[in-house]
């Protein structure tokens, strides 16, 4: 079987970048065969200038998915702030991707809203981000122009939980930049949930505008071609 690819996308505002990460999921005959949870590869990371328009950032989504390895894939945008409109954006250009929307929330709770936005709490991104690197279930190929980048934000990663136990993260959109470790965590946090046992049904709309639909769950999404050469290898 294919590897799988899930691909997160972190929408900036006037003073912060747009980031964009790919994960690479081992096909099951690997690491999953074995009983073991999946390693999961960070195979591009980009950072689109400031100032860029959404309008430019969804061509170029769409260049990077219109062709394997990337066609097919799941792609989890931060539809917080700004971004609802720029995930119609997405919507309206009909990539050929499963879409995710992802609103980040307070709290604890997960869940889908009406509009099929899923509502994550930041403690869920943040706890998912941070048993992968503790458990070294997270790769980055050193050779990637952001990679360093990505090593310095996480650095400047931290959660702290106060005397009151309220949760507080630094480097998470309040002095940092963030965008990069936001990205991946957003990949992350849905490469995760749809390895679970429970199974969703996805439906969208390909570029022909026929609806199809894919089972998800323990079997994994949708992958392209294990066409490795175009990432850096870790």
């Amino acid at each position: 079987m294919e590897p799988r690819y899930f691909v997160g996308l972190d929408l900036g505002q006037a003073q912060d970048f747009t980031a964009l990460a790919v994960l690479e999921w081992p096909p099951p005959e690997s690491a999953e065969a074995r009983g073991e949870p999946p390693v999961y590869s960070v195979r591009h990371l980009h950072r689109f200038p400031l100032g860029t328009p959404y309008t430019a950032i969804v061509r170029e989504v769409d260049r990077l998915t219109a062709a394997p390895p990337l066609k097919g894939c799941a792609l989890v945008v931060d539809s917080t702030g700004v971004g609802k409109a720029v995930v119609d954006l997405f919507r309206a250009a009909c990539l050929p991707v499963w879409l995710r929307s992802v609103l980040i929330t307070a709290g604890h709770a997960v869940n889908v809203g009406d509009d099929g936005t899923w509502h994550v709490a930041k403690k869920e991104l943040v706890s998912v981000l941070q048993v992968l690197l503790q458990n070294r279930r997270l790769k980055v190929a050193q050779s990637l122009p952001e990679a360093q980048t990505l090593a310095q934000e996480l650095q400047n990663f931290r959660v702290k939980i106060t005397a009151a136990a309220n949760e507080t993260f630094e480097a998470w959109r309040e002095r940092d930049h963030d965008d990069l470790v936001l990205a991946v965590a957003l990949a992350a946090w849905w490469a995760q949930r749809m390895g679970t046992p429970a199974v969703v049904e996805a439906v969208e709309v390909n570029r022909d505008g026929g609806v199809w639909a894919q089972m998800w769950g323990r079997s994994g999404a949708p992958g392209g071609s294990a066409n490795r050469r175009m990432w850096g290898r870790s």
